[in-house]
């Protein structure tokens, strides 16, 4: 499904491909989803040069069109837990387990079915290993930048404290298990099955059943539709359709014959790409590079006597984060955040007009863009930096070579925006002075 350098990477060319449609788990995908109501003709799964697996077109689509259409029955939801042989442990487990760890336990379970497993063919297309920042080396979080590096730990731990908390539900399934239920459900097991829901789940809203946590229950693991990989340049229409009951999508797009099909996974930026998916979007329109509030202080005046005052302000109009800088330059939030805390003490009073947009003085203009500029500087060199030892453990560490790759296309991306931001905010200091 994915590739090392990211599941887009979008040129304006035409891709090479190679179909895997003879391959052996995709005639047994496609002939047990046959068995279920699904024979999907219009697309094909293959190989592409830059993105790695998904699906081609075998016909043009035309925007507006239904591009698939997966029973109801292909779906694995949490009423398929239910009706297996999990459901009467789960009924009468308390307190309720999540409708999450319901979809985990069963997709451990069955995954250790091996043949057994009437999901066979669909987990034998399953990655086996994925690159969500739970799932990365800590040396190579830590060469991550910020808010990701924080919330890579974040996740690290969510995932961790759910393994920790389950395992007493874990225990209580040992009579469905001739082997110890502490080998099957092990900490890797549940980081696997964790990873395949967060990265490949479709939005499904499903009603609200008393075995279950408050946790919502919206998940759905959608075989072969989860092939489709992320464009930021497409949209699509995404739903479960009560009367045909099935998933659809339509896309707003136009795509022609032998050519990938693209979905959207969202307007995402690459750190939330990274975080939820394990990818990057090269060339994504929609990236950023966040600067931190304590990065912001750096550049300020510590003998400012209205510096506290200025900074409560910001935190009450929410402007200490998601400041950023893009591919057009620095973000407003940023400028704004930037305009206020450089005002004179003589300005202050108009703190207000800041927030409106207003210009207050050339000097102000001057000295926030500046400010502006030193950070961008700054963290150029921090990402020149990173790139270098990525270069250096590439070497070292060819075990962690995939994982390197991933972060290297996130600072190149990275540095590109930094530089077109230093370019821009160049011109418009040029411009005032």
């Amino acid at each position: 499904m994915r590739k090392n350098r990211g599941r887009t990477g979008r040129k304006r060319r035409r891709k090479q491909f190679i179909n895997q449609s003879h391959k052996l788990e995709y005639i047994q995908l496609r002939k047990w989803l046959k068995e279920r109501g699904f024979d999907d003709r219009n697309l094909r799964p293959a190989q592409f040069s830059d993105t790695g697996r998904g699906l081609m077109t075998t016909k043009t689509f035309q925007a507006g069109e239904l591009i698939i259409s997966l029973p109801e029955k292909c779906l694995l939801t949490t009423g398929t837990v239910l009706s297996s042989y999990l459901g009467e442990n789960i009924a009468k487990w308390k307190p309720p387990i999540s409708p999450l760890i319901a979809l985990c336990t069963f997709l451990i379970a069955e995954k250790y079915a091996g043949e057994q497993s009437v999901w066979k063919p669909y987990l034998d297309v399953l990655p086996k290993t994925y690159k969500c920042p739970v799932c990365l080396e800590q040396e190579v979080v830590r060469l991550l930048p910020e808010p990701l590096r924080r919330k890579a730990q974040e996740q690290r731990t969510v995932v961790q404290e759910l393994y920790t908390s389950s395992k007493t539900f874990f225990s209580s399934l040992q009579s469905l298990f001739t082997e110890n239920v502490e080998t099957v459900f092990n900490y890797d097991a549940l980081k696997w099955a964790w990873c395949t829901i967060n990265t490949r789940t479709v939005y499904m809203k499903h009603s609200q059943r008393e075995c279950f946590s408050r946790e919502p229950d919206v998940f759905a693991l959608a075989p072969y539709l989860d092939l489709l990989n992320h464009s930021p340049n497409v949209q699509v229409k995404a739903a479960f359709n009560e009367q045909t009951r099935c998933y659809e999508i339509r896309t707003d797009s136009h795509c022609r014959r032998h050519e990938e099909l693209f979905i959207s996974y969202g307007p995402h930026d690459n750190q939330k790409l990274l975080l939820e998916y394990g990818f990057v979007a090269i060339n994504n329109p929609q990236s950023a590079v966040y600067v931190s509030a304590d990065v912001l202080l750096k550049y300020l005046f510590s003998a400012d006597k209205q510096r506290n005052m200025k900074l409560s302000i910001l935190k009450d109009h929410n402007l200490l984060e998601n400041l950023t800088f893009g591919r057009d330059g620095p973000s407003w939030r940023l400028l704004t955040a930037l305009k206020l805390l450089c005002l004179g003490a003589d300005e202050f009073t108009y703190w207000k007009k800041v927030l409106l947009g207003d210009i207050i003085s050339a000097r102000n203009e001057e000295r926030s863009l500046n400010i502006a500029a030193k950070i961008c500087f700054s963290l150029i060199e921090e990402t020149q930096h990173i790139l270098h030892q990525i270069s250096q453990m590439k070497k070292d560490k060819v075990n962690l070579e995939n994982q390197l790759a991933l972060v290297e296309v996130l600072c190149l991306e990275d540095l590109t925006i930094l530089q077109t931001s230093a370019e821009i905010l160049y011109n418009l200091h040029t411009a005032i002075t």
